[in-house]
């Protein structure tokens, strides 16, 4: 964040979550889902360590892209966001990602959080476009996405690889594309 961007909410409180800042000793819940295969299938990263885990929670607690998502009841981390704001700034566009612990995927918890961020993102930061891009192979992520409003803008062939084959040769995967616009967001959620 620079001195121009508008100051963060302390926690953004939702009917069943905290969207809060990450803090240095989150690497045990970090760890609860970012060691599970399924949780990072489609991440650009594997499976992480307990002292991985730790590492990342003390580098996201300095990273104004990263949000922990807990439960409001018992602050139980159970996934990450992250919204980044893209560059050049002022072209007020933001980069919208999230991983989630497998135990609470089918919750309305990723909607939830998304949707409380994005509000912020739009009524408090003043984004003019935020954009997401997922697997398309991930279809609760896609879903997610037009859930939230997000349109598909577009369908890039072959356009990532987070792994090798045993030759060593990219394996290339496809990604879709969504965007909302700040009229829209309006438009919807008003």
């Amino acid at each position: 964040m620079t001195s121009a961007d508008p100051p963060d909410p302390p926690r953004i409180r939702v009917d069943r979550l905290v969207v809060r800042r990450f803090a240095p000793d989150d690497g045990e819940g970090l760890h609860g889902y970012l060691s599970r295969p399924e949780a990072v299938r489609f991440e650009p990263y594997g499976v992480q360590t307990r002292a991985q885990c730790d590492e990342l929670a003390g580098a996201r607690a300095h990273d104004p892209s990263f949000w922990a998502v807990c439960l409001r009841d018992d602050g139980t981390l159970v996934g990450n966001l992250y919204l980044h704001h893209d560059d050049p700034r002022e072209w007020r566009s933001y980069g919208l990602g999230y991983v989630f612990h497998p135990d609470h995927w089918h919750q309305g918890y990723a909607t939830e959080a998304c949707r409380a961020l994005l509000d912020v993102c739009f009524d408090q930061w003043g984004a003019h476009r935020v954009i997401a891009h997922c697997d398309p192979r991930n279809e609760a992520s896609w879903r997610l996405l037009e859930r939230l409003g997000l349109r598909r803008e577009g369908h890039f062939r072959q356009s990532a690889s987070f792994s090798a084959d045993d030759a060593g040769r990219p394996v290339w995967h496809d990604a879709y594309v969504y965007a909302v616009l700040d009229t829209e967001w309006a438009a919807a959620n008003g």
